[in-house]
């Protein structure tokens, strides 16, 4: 997901995201929606979430080879 896209949708959520980098962005959107903030720490070698959102941003920021 582009930058842009996720910054509209941190806004529409709440978040005032002035200087905040993609992965703060991602993780005060998790939080916003009661979901564990996650996006790009250590949590990704045991992720069971496999319906995330972000989780091939996530696989790919972390590194990981990702399925498509």
């Amino acid at each position: 997901m582009r930058f842009q896209e996720i910054q509209k949708m941190a806004k529409g959520v709440g978040i005032k995201t002035y200087r905040m980098k993609k992965a703060e962005m991602i993780r005060a959107i998790q939080d916003a929606e009661n979901n564990i903030p996650c996006y790009g720490t250590e949590r990704i070698s045991n992720c069971g979430e496999v319906q995330c959102l972000w989780r091939n941003d996530c696989l790919a920021f972390n590194g990981h080879k990702v399925k498509r």
